[in-house]
């Protein structure tokens, strides 16, 4: 199976010491979960591995393209703009735009379609035309991660991606991202507080004591 992601030797630290010398790999088609208390740097393992934010130390390799921090800000840009998908937690929705018009923009920058499946199965097709400040919370979530899904990536990084959500709505939610990996032949990995949706990924990790714990 081929590997779409591989993290070795990472640490990072801001004012204390986060983690150090984590090391993860994730196949084609594969789920992971990370789990762990506010503050103990799920987050930011997954802006190390996202390309948003270099590590203080280790290699992040994604796509066969070997330590992607040595690569030029523009390419560096443009991996993530067409192969990479994430879900934050602030939803960073376009305001004084429709939920449709801030579909069209990822569309339009990775030249694919719309898929108005996904916005039924979220339940939210019926209300995309309407301003995002007129949607609530949940809605947004569930806009933002259709908007994730719209440009096709290779590889999904999640943060907190059910957090605003009622338990049936993120289970259908996880659902429909889960089948999207499947049939992409992609990589959903996802940070969460809930061990219920952590429990429906393929691997789980636990982070703590400054490092990646396997649970699952």
């Amino acid at each position: 199976m081929e590997t779409l992601l591989q993290a070795t030797e990472l640490s990072h630290q801001f004012e204390n010491l986060l983690y150090t010398d984590l090391n993860l790999s994730v196949k084609a088609g594969e789920s992971i979960a990370i789990l762990g208390v506010s503050g103990s740097g799920k987050s930011t393992i997954l802006n190390n591995l996202s390309t948003l934010l270099p590590p203080k130390k280790g290699i992040v390799s994604l796509l066969d393209i070997e330590n992607i921090y040595q690569l030029p800000a523009k390419d560096l840009l443009l991996l993530r703009r067409l192969h990479i998908g994430i879900v934050f937690q602030a939803h960073y929705l376009f305001r004084g735009f429709s939920g449709i018009e801030n579909l069209q923009v990822a569309s339009i920058l990775s030249k694919q379609p719309i898929d108005t499946d996904i916005l039924e199965s979220f339940g939210i097709k019926d209300v995309v035309h309407q301003n995002i400040g007129e949607l609530s919370g949940g809605q947004q979530q569930r806009l933002s991660i259709a908007r994730v899904l719209t440009k096709k990536p290779k590889i999904i990084f999640a943060d907190e991606p059910t957090g605003n959500l009622d338990k049936q709505t993120a289970l259908k939610v996880m659902e429909v991202m889960f089948s999207y990996i499947k049939a992409q032949n992609g990589a959903l990995i996802l940070a969460t507080h809930d061990q219920d949706i952590a429990l429906l990924c393929d691997r789980i990790y636990h982070l703590y004591d400054k490092s990646l714990h396997a649970v699952k």
